[in-house]
This record gives C-alpha cells, structure tokens and sequence, in this order.
C-alpha cells in the first residue's frame, strides 16, 4: 500500500535537487522542518552517537529505530532513514521496524560490517529486493554504495566502474534511488549519474558544491552527522571562551 508521505518522497527525487540536512533527534528534526525543508533525514553516525555508541551498527536496532519514531513524531514532513546496513533483520521485519517507527524511507548500505567489505553485489542486490517486495511502495529505498569509502578494496577507476555496475543491479532490484557516498570528484560523480541512469544522491566537498550537484544531475544531497558535529565544535569553542573569561586554567596544563 502507498504512503502520501512515501509519495512525496519519491516525487522530490525528478525536479529541483533535494536537499537534507540531517537530524539526530526531536529537536534537530524541528529545526529542519522550521527552516523550510520538505524531508528529514536522519543520520546514523550522529543518533548513535547521541545514544552513546559508535557508529556501524554497533547501536541497538531497537534504540535506533525508538529514536526514529521519536523523531518522526515531532515531524509533520516525511522521515528517510539511515538504517546502515539493515541490522541483520530480514527484508520483512526490517520494513515492518520501518513502517512502525513512521519512516518514509531508508538508506541501506552495502558494507558488510563484520568484515568491513562489501556484501557481494548480486547477494546485496536479492537483499534490496526482498525489502522492495515487503514494502510496496510504502518505502523509498536509498541504496548506498560503499566503493569509494577506504578499505573496501576499490581505487581509482575501479570504484567508479564498480559504483555504476551497483547501482544499475540495485535499481533493477528496485531501488529507488543510488547513493555513491564518498565521492569527492565531480568528473567521478557525473560518471555515475550518466552511468547509473536513475536518481542518484550526492555529499557535497570541495568540488561539489549545490550548484555542482545540481548540475551534474543529482538528485538529491544529504551531509551525514556534519551539523551535529558542527554544534559539539561550537560548543567546545564556547567552553573555551568561557573557561579564559572566568580565568580558570588550562586543562592538562
């Protein structure tokens, strides 16, 4: 069964680029709304870390999904998930936690993360489409593609070519939209747009700036755990200030 929300989510992806600032959490989430954006993402660095574990699924699923719901409440908007690699549920109970928990849509990443490599194309592939068939059309699922993070056993034009032969088996096993995170090269990146042939989410960096996505043909662009970490800088920055006001020593020192 279709979700308005899942709807709108999906119609986002063809027109002007889509643009998420993720949220951590009720208040985060707030503020996106408040500021204009149609969407909240969420971040799964910054929510375990919030909860206080590391990221890479080392977070309860059930914390992390109780956050999601928490954050789907406060928020009027649709809610896209970043479930890292699925949590070891089946395709049915991962959907079902989805739905539950008032998701929209979902992120799910192709590393392995008892290995640190990459589950198999074909095998993750078979995953996707499991989770497509018990959602319908209820979810819109994000398909992240891990070639050009460090460590996963790509470089050079090798990840490109690898990143573009995923995302062509995960669109065909019905995800609705491919995520090459890490790449920081536009010429790499437009490679990938044209060679996947679907939407396709980008991360901003020094080449890739919003105008650069957009046009570059990218669908939409989200930015990780960046304002979370963004606040604990500032709050340090602040406490420093505060500490040489009030006179107070160095730490350490």
């Amino acid at each position: 069964m279709a979700d308005p929300k899942a709807d709108l989510l999906r119609e986002l992806h063809h027109g002007k680029l889509l643009v998420l600032p993720n949220a951590w959490d009720e208040a985060s989430a707030s503020l996106v709304v408040e500021a204009g954006f149609p969407v909240v993402a969420t971040s799964s660095a910054a929510v375990a870390d919030a909860l206080g574990y590391e990221d890479g699924e080392r977070a309860p699923w059930r914390e992390m999904f109780a956050a999601v719901a928490r954050i789907a409440r406060a928020a009027p908007v649709p809610v896209t998930v970043d479930a890292e690699a699925g949590y070891g549920l089946a395709p049915d109970q991962l959907v079902a936690e989805l739905l539950a928990a008032g998701a929209a849509g979902c992120n799910l990443e192709d590393t392995d993360h008892r290995t640190g490599g990459l589950v198999p194309a074909a095998a993750q592939a078979d995953r996707l489409a499991g989770v497509r068939a018990a959602a319908g059309a209820a979810l819109v699922v994000n398909a992240r593609i891990d070639t050009f993070l460090p460590s996963r056993g790509f470089s050079g034009a090798e990840r490109t070519a690898e990143a573009i032969r995923r995302g062509r088996l995960y669109r065909a096993a019905g995800a609705d939209c491919v995520y090459p995170i890490g790449v920081s090269s536009a010429a790499d990146l437009g490679e990938v747009v044209d060679g996947v042939g679907g939407p396709v989410n980008g991360n901003t960096g020094a080449e890739l700036d919003l105008a650069t996505l957009a046009s570059l043909g990218v669908a939409r662009v989200s930015f990780g755990p960046r304002f979370y970490r963004a606040g604990f800088a500032a709050m340090r920055d602040g406490l420093g200030e505060l500490r040489r006001a009030a006179g107070m020593a160095v730490p350490g020192a």
